[in-house]
């Protein structure tokens, strides 16, 4: 059993959780994941690594309560447990095998959307330790959604937070922010790594590519089981077959079928939108008894 060590609500049904588990906090490096199970006969659920702090022997995990599995997790308290913690899983970032004073030369921009945010901290973190520069575009579909503005200043030379909306930063989604960054400020970069829902990560790839800019992509969000057996995060890239969870999850974004992977990963919709019509009724129940 893990313990919730810290809780906080980031934005509505967005939360970030601090989970003691030492031996992850302790592997754990840029680009990897974890499996959680939150109880008993419950199913897995892929989460990126937000930080860890070895010291402390300490995971922040960031969840967004969507389906029945998430809601549960959020659901728990400080000082209560999940069943299971497994990690850290799939392969590091390219970069952290790289040549550090080759990275140097480097100029990075980190693209996150929503919840994908979230696991830019660690590479950026494990970036601005090593001297290494990069910016970081944001985007919320409004200023509510806005997370983890304050550590992300922390660490990046220049934030650009992108709203939807409008209602705080540039007007605009991500794609438009790099175009304004790129083609209307005049920056230039090296590598654009891009973590967010997939249709993001898809038209941002696309953008990435007219501007003529190497991208990274993180394929969590096609994830189910971790392990590859299921074949749910089975993707294309580049004529090849890959599974996200062993052989990624971070792939050359444009030699990734997007469309191939947006149609798998909407397979079990249904199923999820059973498991949550139960739970809520579950806890209808609870309640209302």
């Amino acid at each position: 059993m893990y313990e919730i060590i810290h809780k906080k609500l980031l934005a509505p049904s967005i939360y970030s959780m601090d989970i003691k588990a030492p031996r992850v906090a302790k592997a754990a490096q840029p680009g990897q994941f974890v499996i959680i199970i939150v109880e008993k006969s419950g199913e897995r659920v892929p989460l990126t690594i937000c930080e860890s702090d070895p010291e402390k022997g300490t995971v922040t995990i960031v969840t967004q309560a969507m389906g029945s599995s998430t809601k549960k997790l959020v659901a728990k308290e400080v000082g209560e447990h999940i069943k299971d913690f497994v990690g850290p899983l799939g392969k590091p970032s390219a970069f952290v095998n790289e040549d550090i004073e080759e990275l140097k030369k480097k100029k990075i921009l980190f693209a996150g959307g929503g919840v994908g945010t979230a696991p830019i901290i660690p590479q950026a973190k494990w970036l601005k330790e090593r001297g290494i520069a990069f910016d970081i575009v944001t985007g919320s579909k409004n200023k509510d959604f806005v997370i983890l503005e304050d550590r992300f200043k922390e660490l990046a030379e220049t934030l650009f937070i992108a709203t939807d909306d409008g209602s705080y930063g540039f007007h605009g989604m991500v794609t438009n922010a790099i175009e304004e960054l790129v083609v209307n400020q005049g920056k230039k970069y090296d590598l654009c790594i891009i973590i967010g829902p997939m249709i993001m990560m898809k038209f941002t790839s696309m953008t990435t590519k007219k501007l003529g800019i190497p991208s990274i992509v993180s394929l969590n969000p096609i994830m189910v089981d971790g392990t590859g057996m299921c074949g749910a995060c089975r993707v294309t890239v580049g004529g090849e077959t890959k599974f996200a969870c062993v052989d990624g999850p971070e792939f050359d974004a444009h030699q990734v079928d997007f469309d191939e992977a947006l149609r798998r990963q909407g397979q079990y919709k249904e199923e999820e939108i059973q498991k949550d019509h139960e739970y809520c009724e579950l806890v209808g129940g609870m309640i209302n008894g």
